[in-house]
């Protein structure tokens, strides 16, 4: 899970203070997601996984499919 995160991240060419930005956390905090120092709330996962239009599924590793449900 923390892997696809940064991988998402990554992909869309931000950086951990963008995503935190969005999020309204700090980047210290959005890096402990990241690291998996610290477990994804479900409302940050819910908006993760809208900010990058995939599932949340995808996000924690339950299907490989990155496309969001119908």
């Amino acid at each position: 899970m923390y892997r696809r995160i940064r991988d998402l991240r990554e992909d869309a060419d931000l950086l951990q203070k963008d995503l935190a930005g969005y999020l309204g956390c700090t980047q210290v905090n959005y890096s402990h997601y990241e690291l998996g120092k610290r477990d994804i709330p479900t409302d940050v996962l819910i908006k993760l996984a809208r900010f990058y239009r995939t599932s949340a599924d995808y996000i924690l590793g339950l299907t490989d499919r990155r496309e969001p449900y119908p």
